[in-house]
């Protein structure tokens, strides 16, 4: 991400690893405190409610704190477990604290997943990371309409769970935890000899999930966009 004027901090807790960006270097506080605010409501909530954290499928919630209730959100949207979208659900929180407590730009990575809100006229850059694709940290993403999730699956360089075959799927969303449960979802489908196909396959699934914006996929030699995707840019080394 280009960082330029602006506050950058690395931030660890528990499995959570954040890149914090901002305009406001007192809104880094505030995003550290949100991640470990809301890690703890989760961690309160699945001890009581192991279903929600194993299942692989949508768990309905009628009570729960706010992490659990946007998880719930996120994941019956694209039909996939709540964990699906938990790192995206935990960036979207730190950037409303930041925001909330003054920065105008605010930008959370966690774990690939990036939320990001800016009320400044200065666009965002994100790379593309497939791990050893050649495409992988070469090309990215430049982002200028606030807020935007950004979110990538990746069947092959990933240590997340997918049951796809994909280098990578970025998927562009209204937030950070429906872009999360929507990348796992597609990624899922990504996969087979007929390379084309499978790509439109995952294009189709990934315009019908609610608060998706765009979509991007790398698939063998086969890429495919559509929808409303962020200028590519080419990154510099």
């Amino acid at each position: 991400m280009k960082t330029k004027n602006l506050f950058k901090q690395a931030f660890q807790f528990k499995e959570t690893n954040c890149t914090i960006i901002t305009d406001d270097e007192s809104a880094i506080n505030a995003a550290e405190s949100s991640i470990k605010y809301h890690r703890k409501q989760l961690e309160r909530y699945t001890q009581t409610h192991p279903k929600f954290l194993y299942s692989l499928q949508p768990v309905p919630v009628d009570k729960g704190p706010k992490i659990v209730r946007l998880m719930t959100q996120a994941s019956e949207n694209a039909k996939v477990g709540p964990m699906a979208a938990v790192a995206g659900v935990l960036a979207d929180l730190a950037v409303e604290d930041m925001t909330l407590a003054g920065s105008e730009v605010a930008v959370v990575e966690n774990g690939g997943e990036v939320s990001a809100n800016c009320t400044r006229n200065q666009p965002i850059d994100v790379a593309l990371s497939a791990g050893d694709s050649l495409l992988s940290k070469q090309i990215g993403f430049r982002l200028e309409k606030f807020p935007m999730g950004v979110a990538t699956s990746s069947g092959v360089f990933s240590h997340a769970l997918s049951f796809g075959e994909a280098e990578a799927v970025t998927l562009f969303a209204v937030n950070a935890g429906v872009a999360d449960a929507a990348a796992t979802a597609v990624g899922n489908l990504i996969k087979g000899d007929d390379y084309r196909r499978a790509v439109e396959r995952g294009i189709e699934e990934a315009l019908s999930i609610e608060g998706v914006r765009g979509v991007f996929i790398l698939y063998r030699e086969i890429v495919g966009k559509a929808g409303q995707i962020p200028q590519l840019i080419k990154v510099s080394t």
